[in-house]
């Protein structure tokens, strides 16, 4: 499931996924994006991993295979996308840039746990690269 973390405002989609993910959780950030794009701003997504709360291995997938059917999902927003923070433990770095793949034109940024906090810099400033 994702949940909306607190900093989710003007052009920032701030996330914390933290079981498996699915259909509906591309649903709950559409309208945050249309909402976004709007406004002529791009998109800045703050995706953060936890999987502490997770009792089983396999963390976001089901026996290792993701739920997210990018068929179904129909994304279109590829260039609405500038940044994305993707924030979490080293063995999610590579899994979490396959399924953003629908957002390849966005600069991605992996960040450990805790290094949250340079993460959130990162997607609110406009212009630092780290």
């Amino acid at each position: 499931m994702l949940q909306l973390l607190d900093f989710t405002g003007k052009n920032i989609i701030a996330t914390r996924a933290n079981d498996l993910l699915g259909l509906r959780d591309y649903e709950k950030i559409h309208p945050f994006i249309h909402n976004i794009i709007g406004t002529g701003e791009k998109v800045r997504w703050y995706f953060e991993m936890d999987d502490g709360s997770i009792s089983n291995s396999t963390g976001f997938w089901e026996d290792g295979i993701l739920e997210f059917n990018y068929g179904k999902m129909n994304f279109k927003h590829t260039t609405d996308i500038e940044k994305i923070a993707l924030v979490g433990t080293k063995k999610w770095e590579n899994c979490m840039r396959s399924i953003m793949k629908p957002f390849t034109k966005a600069t991605v940024m992996y960040f450990d746990l805790p290094d949250r906090e340079k993460a959130k810099e990162w997607i609110i400033n406009s212009d630092e690269d780290f």
